[in-house]
């Protein structure tokens, strides 16, 4: 990795300890089976198990896929839509009019995440989104202050 690709910012929009959630559910489930002393039913609860650990590996699948924030020396990523860095003109004082695209392809700023607009080279603005967005915002105007 070169210095241009060091990264500055990241967000990854999910962390895999959530794929857990569901064998210990079902490990729990199993147990209080067998504390209760009724028949406990190991299959049928490894088959739950199994069954949520799928359901919860698409989703983080997802949220790392439409929700990662990354910005490197040479561009920002916001889910599947990248910019390269040398195309952003400004991250402060800039306005987002009403009806701004949002980077990453979405119709608004993901909930829960703190927009960030930023002035394409072209004048066009974009709304970047992070959930600390003045940490997404000091990447940028650092990658901005490399380049010149």
């Amino acid at each position: 990795m070169n210095a241009a690709e060091d990264v500055h910012y990241h967000e990854p929009g999910a962390s895999g300890w959530a794929l857990t959630w569901g064998p210990a559910f079902a490990l729990a489930g199993w147990v209080l089976e067998l504390l209760a002393g009724v028949p406990a039913h190991a299959l049928l609860w490894a088959l739950v198990g199994a069954g949520l650990l799928g359901l919860t590996a698409l989703w983080v699948y997802a949220r790392r896929r439409f929700l990662s924030v990354r910005v490197t020396g040479t561009a920002l990523w916001q889910g599947g839509e990248s910019v390269r860095v040398d195309d952003i003109a400004a991250v402060d004082d800039v306005e987002a009019p009403p009806g701004t695209r949002v980077l990453g392809g979405g119709f608004d700023v993901p909930r829960k995440y703190t927009a960030v607009p930023v002035r394409l080279t072209d004048g066009t603005v974009v709304l970047a989104w992070a959930r600390d967005g003045a940490a997404l915002r000091e990447a940028l105007r650092s990658g901005l202050v490399d380049r010149a």
